[in-house]
């Protein structure tokens, strides 16, 4: 299933005009959330479309909500699929989450780690991939409260990836940042993932509120642990392509490429 190889990273519309000059050793594909693009045509459509033809792409949703009570929204569902086939992107992520209920809650909210939670939301990705007519990639998401808890997260995870049959994002740094404040140890929760099903991963910064508390804010650099644990991902599952998210305080783009050369440096440690 793998349609995108090397070192990626996110592409935010404030970044239309550096990523151009980037070098083009270091990017091998980018990475956007359909939702930010689907509404836009004239210029900006053209640059777009202009790095598409340049660079593989992966999409990550935002608003999917695949733990929602509501039901799946099907034309948006439709407008996703035929946004990645005009760009030719053959690989769409999502959240193990939900963003809705009643309406939007502009936030992605943990879904209750139980089994009938998660055999329904495995059954909404079995009809979400059968409308796009492909497999569905789902991300270990972080979360800061775990309501109605029945098994861990671990467990959770496995059930929704063996129910649906779809693949999985590797977020390294939600893998992190979860241990921290749920107290379990990053290193055996991804020795425990399974290698058939991790089509890419994603690395990124977070903010330490307190020793035991993180923040999820992909609004700084990758700190050693993230840096650390994807290392050892890689020696689990063997290396696979690997994603920086940066969406806040965005720094210059040669400060990106230092730690999209970092990745590729680990990549080609592991593999050596």
């Amino acid at each position: 299933m793998n349609t995108v190889s090397g070192v990626g990273l996110g592409l935010r519309r404030e970044m239309l005009g550096s990523v151009t000059t980037a070098k083009a050793e270091v990017i091998d594909f980018f990475e956007v959330a359909p939702e930010n693009w689907l509404p836009f045509g004239g210029a900006l459509a053209k640059q777009f479309r202009a790095l598409t033809e340049r660079y593989s792409f992966a999409c990550h949703g935002l608003s999917l909500s695949l733990g929602s009570p509501d039901p799946l929204d099907l034309d948006f569902i439709k407008a996703v699929k035929a946004f990645l086939q005009q760009h030719q992107i053959k690989l769409y992520s999502e959240h193990l989450s939900y963003c809705s209920a009643g309406g939007h809650l502009y936030d992605l909210m943990p879904i209750p780690f139980t089994l009938a939670a998660a055999r329904y939301t495995a059954e909404r990705i079995r009809q979400v991939q059968d409308i796009l007519g492909r497999q569905l990639v789902v991300e270990n998401v972080s979360y800061y409260a775990a309501p109605g808890q029945e098994m861990s997260e671990l467990e959770f995870t496995l059930e929704v990836l063996q129910q649906a049959d779809c693949a999985l994002l590797l977020d390294v740094n939600n893998v992190y940042v979860n241990s921290i404040n749920h107290g379990y140890n990053a290193g055996d929760f991804i020795a425990a993932l399974p290698s058939k099903r991790i089509v890419y991963g994603h690395i990124a910064g977070h903010y330490q509120q307190d020793e035991s508390l993180l923040i999820d804010t992909h609004g700084a650099a990758v700190c050693k642990a993230v840096w650390q644990l994807l290392a050892h991902a890689y020696q689990c599952h063997g290396v696979f392509p690997t994603l920086l998210e940066r969406d806040f305080h965005l720094p210059p783009m040669q400060v990106l490429e230092a730690e999209l050369w970092q990745i590729k440096a680990c990549q080609q440690r592991v593999m050596a």
